[in-house]
């Protein structure tokens, strides 16, 4: 990535600009990943992109990027107050059988046991 484009996502005021250029760069962003990840977790007020970028970062390679998506869906928690994008992160990130091994993802995953908590507050955990 060159100056010019660090420059311009800098400068982006909702974490839009920083998703595109992970997903249209994927190929070749592994090397300036957690930048991005900064960049977008500074600007993303809502956590909307935030849980986009999980999401897609799973769909194209969740081991490989674990990190990253681990630091986004933990932005995520703090940031989406009015749980809009949460429930996207259950299955996006967890998985289409993510309540059969709810109580598995409960006792190994602080990040889903956080989402279960604030999706669900008055649900013991």
């Amino acid at each position: 990535m060159n100056a010019e484009i660090q420059k311009q996502l800098s400068a982006d005021p909702d974490g839009l600009l920083t998703y595109e250029y992970i997903a249209n760069h994927i190929d070749t962003c592994a090397e300036c990943i957690d930048m991005l990840i900064d960049n977008m977790i500074k600007v993303d007020r809502n956590g909307q992109f935030i849980v986009s970028a999980a999401r897609y970062l799973t769909a194209i390679d969740a081991e490989g990027f674990r990190h990253a998506i681990d630091r986004l869906v933990s932005s995520a928690i703090e940031k989406d107050r009015e749980h809009r994008y949460l429930p996207d992160l259950l299955e996006g990130v967890y998985g289409p059988d993510y309540a059969l091994r709810a109580d598995i993802l409960r006792a190994t995953d602080d990040n889903f046991r956080r989402i279960e908590k604030r999706l669900n507050p008055n649900t013991a955990i």
